[in-house]
């Protein structure tokens, strides 16, 4: 039998003793006075608390017990003396595991070092836990179970709970940004009859009782429009969407996105609706505009400035990168160019697509403050308005920050004519991929607009400096350990 089964085994040896003593743990009912961090901001001595957690740490004193607990928002000490709880309930005290959930009541005092602490007399048991907490030193260090499991990894590692804690302040903080701005927030769907909104192959299910397939979205895009047709100025959905292709430390299949659409506004509008948001956000959660990377011995690694933000055309980059005649050269010389200076070409490529991988693959991963890509091909974006200085860009940007895209903002396209061509022009001709019924919507009349969409995932990444998507997703999406004959996923 290896350590965990007999760990497992004393565990639930345990259990039956404290049950034979009439003790279940799952039975108990404790009401703790109030979260373990509120119990350590009112501290004041000789009061009486009560305050409930796991216990995550136990100092065997002999004749008195240190254990701390813990709840999801802080940690406290607790004092355990034999005299104070009497011989019998004091040896069951001796007997709890690391992992056991107890509720604890008691008075405060501090120790000689200053340490908060509850001076126990009385305790209940709330849950028995049956298997070993992760090691307390080395924590859960096998990425697989880190993702897989990933209530051990939160459980035995306060940094990532904090990741995590800080990632919904982030969302909070974007809808109390957009919320005092006057957007309402909507809910559109997740099942679709056709995918639109990005070009990205989307993931299929099937409705028995409609017995024809469904899309699972890849872009929140083509039904907040059609709010905006309806009569909406300002709507946005923080949601879920979904990408049956590769995944990388930058990518899921499955990810969160944020889209907001405002009537009116153009991509000029965006830039400042962003460079606000992403200031303000900064400012709540982290306190400060410059965000600084340290590895493990505290040395700075990278920082990130979000005081000053830099606007450039992406003609511009690209000729700056592989040459000012970039433009002027045939399609044959730009392919061949672009494989020399490093960037993967596909062998299907169309001519925009070789120079977007320059962009993508050599430039954006060197943006680490925020810059603001404008004027990309129309190609790239069918959904936003041409440029009317040059009709071969149109009026968008990319806004990249750490190395990465976080935000691509429009001015949307709202002629139901030029739409119905751009969209297709991008579909190859196939009219059966065209969403009549948004096509039909714009006809109705649309508002000029501006829209953006927000990848909630990266943005987290850069303000939270993690470095892999998988680490700022509470349960990635994993190959399931029970496929036949599958190999485990690659740990990206």
């Amino acid at each position: 039998m290896d350590d965990t089964n007999s760990l497992i085994e004393q565990r639930r040896a345990k259990l039956l003793d404290l049950k034979q003593k009439g003790i279940d743990p799952f039975k108990n009912k404790f009401i703790p006075d109030f979260d373990i961090s509120v119990g350590r901001e009112r501290f004041e001595e000789g009061k009486s608390v009560k305050l409930a957690g796991r216990i995550v740490a136990h100092r065997d004193m002999g004749k008195s017990q240190f254990f701390d607990i813990r709840d999801g928002t802080g940690r406290i000490q607790v004092y355990a003396q034999k005299q104070a709880l009497g011989e019998e309930q004091f040896e069951i005290f001796k007997r709890l595991d690391m992992g056991d959930f107890v509720g604890v009541q008691g008075h405060y005092f501090k120790t000689r070092t200053g340490e908060i602490s509850i001076k126990l007399e009385s305790f209940t048991i709330l849950a028995k836990a049956l298997r070993p907490m992760p090691e307390k030193w080395k924590g859960v260090v096998d990425t697989e179970i880190r993702y897989r499991q990933r209530y051990l990894d939160l459980m035995s590692n306060p940094s990532i709970q904090e990741v995590f804690l800080k990632r919904s302040q982030i969302i909070h903080e974007i809808r109390e940004f957009l919320n005092e701005r006057g957007f309402i927030e909507v809910e559109t769907p997740m099942m679709q009859g056709i995918p639109g909104g990005a070009a990205a192959a989307p993931f299929i299910t099937h409705h028995n009782s409609f017995n024809c397939d469904f899309y699972l979205r890849i872009s929140l895009e083509l039904y907040l429009k059609r709010l905006l047709v309806g009569g909406f100025n300002r709507v946005f959905e923080i949601g879920r969407n979904f990408r049956n292709e590769g995944l990388d430390r930058r990518h899921s299949p499955e990810f969160t996105m944020m889209e907001l659409y405002e009537a009116f506004g153009d991509y000029e509008s965006m830039m400042t609706l962003l460079k606000d948001m992403v200031q303000r956000i900064a400012m709540k959660v982290l306190g400060t505009l410059v965000i600084e990377t340290r590895d493990e011995e505290g040395n700075i690694t990278k920082t990130i400035d979000l005081r000053e933000w830099k606007r450039v055309r992406y003609k511009d980059l690209i000729r700056e990168r592989v040459g000012e005649d970039w433009f002027d050269i045939s399609p044959a010389e730009r392919r061949e160019r672009a494989v020399r200076e490093g960037a993967e070409i596909g062998d299907d490529y169309e001519d925009f697509e070789v120079t977007n991988a320059v962009y993508e693959k050599l430039i954006e991963p060197t943006l680490l403050n925020p810059t603001f890509v404008t004027h990309l091909p129309k190609e790239l974006v069918p959904l936003a308005k041409l440029s009317p200085e040059d009709p071969s860009v149109v009026e968008v940007f990319e806004c990249a920050i750490n190395g990465q895209e976080i935000a691509p903002a429009y001015t949307e396209q709202n002629d139901p004519i030029e739409q119905r061509q751009r969209l297709m022009e991008q579909a190859g001709g196939e009219k059966q991929k065209l969403d009549e019924d948004f096509l039909i919507a714009l006809e109705h009349g649309m508002p000029p607009a501006g829209g953006m969409g927000i990848g909630i995932d990266r943005l987290v990444m850069m303000f939270l400096g993690q470095e892999a998507i998988r680490d700022v997703i509470l349960f990635p999406q994993l190959k399931p350990k029970n496929t036949e004959g599958a190999k485990e996923e690659e740990t990206v």
